[in-house]
């Protein structure tokens, strides 16, 4: 049985493949300003590696990254909020992904 997608998981799938991003390159993929990144890699918002001055990222903080420029944006929210906002708004798609196996297993998929 396919597993269901969401399109966020779908995207950071597809940017899987592609391998490290640097803070260009995710500043792009979410159409904010480098130091914007910066700021919420250093305050823990969006995780990445730091070597010297320079960052790394996994495709999957693209996803994260989006959902905290939208979050800040739409609602004027300060970036820790929009930041726990993910927090919550990831573990309801990972617990929903969770049901979703487990009805699956036990045949009860609707």
């Amino acid at each position: 049985m396919p597993t269901p997608h969401t399109p966020a998981s779908a995207l950071a799938e597809l940017l899987d493949e592609r391998g490290p991003l640097s803070l260009d390159e995710l500043a792009r993929a979410c159409c904010m300003a480098p130091g914007w990144v910066s700021e919420r890699a250093t305050a823990g918002l969006l995780q990445g590696d730091q070597a010297g001055s320079s960052w790394h990222f996994s495709s999957t903080t693209v996803v994260r990254a989006r959902r905290l420029a939208r979050l800040e944006s739409t609602f004027d929210a300060d970036p820790q909020l929009a930041g726990l906002t993910a927090d919550l708004i990831e573990e309801v798609n990972a617990l929903r992904q969770r049901l979703r196996q487990l009805e699956a297993q036990l045949g009860l998929g609707g």
